[in-house]
């Protein structure tokens, strides 16, 4: 799974897509509310783990983890 953190502008608010394997969009959420797009696709429980590197991520930059 791929993990991306997208930069926004003006009042447009940050965003995190993840993605799969071949790059097939999964979820796409604000930095400041991951839990309902998380839960949608079984990743509830990991929600503190992706969060953790959303925070490190630098914005722009695609990084590569293991659910």
């Amino acid at each position: 799974m791929y993990i991306i953190k997208v930069k926004g502008v003006a009042k447009i608010p940050d965003y995190v897509q993840l993605r799969d394997e071949n790059f097939t969009l999964l979820a796409y959420f604000r930095v400041d509310r991951p839990d309902k797009s998380l839960e949608k696709i079984g990743l509830g429980d990991k929600a503190s783990y992706i969060m953790k590197i959303v925070e490190e991520l630098p914005f722009g930059k695609i990084k590569e983890i293991e659910l």
